[in-house]
């Protein structure tokens, strides 16, 4: 068995992709995979081929010619050329969710590249392609130059790679806002944003909850599912933050936005309480606030929840309103007038 990489453009008229496959297929050259690239000059049609172990370059070279196919390339391929395009792209795309410095290597695999150049100055060149050369904007600043003799850049591998930079840039932007927060024993937590993705977590988080905790929290049962993912998308500018021990996500905390006032509630795991989590979420949301156009956050919690009252206490919190177990603490932000209405509880 002897694998072969043939490209070659094809006039895009009916017919024509048959009297390449035809030629190839009286000299005993199997078809495995084939990808088709539009372009300007036709269509680009790229085979992976088991071809007899007797077979040269030059002559698969001259059946595709006879198959009318124009610009021939053909090299030698690897096991690995039979695992199909979309797979090997979403593979790569996997490995840089985990491992974001892995750019430039992922863009070598996918592009098939002879090697790829990182320049410091974003405005080398517009990003854009030619038939050898490949220029991409680098997500952390930069740019990058990818190289390839053969065969030449197409529109669809472009694409590509676009989609790849656009996710690193996803994920570097994820990553920025993740701080790392050490907690007076020594543990380490990371705090960052919280996403649609991290639902099951979340769920985790709430199932080993205690009834009491998701008491002081919802000031009801636990939420269902419906109302986590809200809680993880908040709508206009809301915010929220996660506690991440590892994997395990072990605080949450929300900013719902209503105007230009907000609420603000935290939920720590049972095992966590106590370590100062709860706060370092409050702080953070409170100078997202800042930032925003936020005149006040309001906390509704429990009247037996001292924790989380001397918590708002320290942060600045005004008198607290109550209402038979429920208490009410608005925290003004610094800048904007204070006296705004409190809103009701946003469910």
């Amino acid at each position: 068995m002897a694998l072969w990489r043939i490209r070659a453009t094809v006039d895009d008229r009916p017919g024509y992709l048959s009297v390449l496959t035809a030629s190839l297929a009286l000299r005993s050259v199997n078809i495995l995979a084939v990808q088709v690239h539009t372009t300007e000059a036709g269509a680009v049609d790229d085979f992976l081929v088991d071809a007899p172990e007797t077979m040269t370059e030059s002559e698969l070279l001259a059946s595709v010619a006879k198959g009318r196919g124009r610009d021939a390339f053909v090299a030698r391929a690897e096991a690995q050329g039979l695992v199909d395009q979309p797979t090997r792209a979403l593979a790569l795309a996997g490995r840089l969710v985990h491992e974001s410095d892995t750019l430039a290597e992922a863009l070598v695999a996918l592009l098939d590249a002879t090697e790829v150049r990182w320049r410091p100055d974003p405005l080398l060149a517009r990003p854009g392609y030619e038939a050898v050369r490949m220029i991409l904007a680098d997500p952390a600043g930069g740019s990058f130059e990818v190289l390839r003799a053969a065969p030449a850049f197409t529109p669809a591998e472009y694409a590509r790679a676009q989609a790849l930079i656009e996710l690193s840039g996803a994920m570097l932007r994820r990553q920025e806002g993740q701080t790392t927060l050490l907690l007076p024993d020594g543990a380490e937590l990371t705090l960052r944003a919280a996403t649609i993705d991290d639902l099951d977590a979340v769920r985790d988080l709430h199932a080993g909850s205690s009834a009491a905790s998701l008491q002081r929290r919802y000031l009801s049962g636990a939420p269902t599912d419906a109302r986590l993912v809200q809680l993880l998308e908040p709508p206009g500018h809301g915010r929220t933050l996660l506690a991440l021990a590892g994997d395990r996500v072990v605080a949450m905390g929300n900013l719902l936005a209503e105007g230009d006032l907000g609420e603000v509630a935290i939920l720590v795991d049972d095992d966590w309480q106590r370590r100062g989590i709860g706060t370092a979420l409050l702080r953070r949301l409170y100078a997202y606030a800042e930032q925003g156009d936020f005149a006040a956050l309001i906390a509704h919690t429990a009247a037996d929840n001292v924790a989380m009252l001397r918590t708002l206490r320290r942060l600045g919190g005004g008198a607290a309103d109550r209402d038979g177990t429920l208490v009410s603490v608005t925290l003004p932000i610094a800048g904007h007038r204070a006296g705004k209405e409190t809103p009701a509880a946003f469910g």
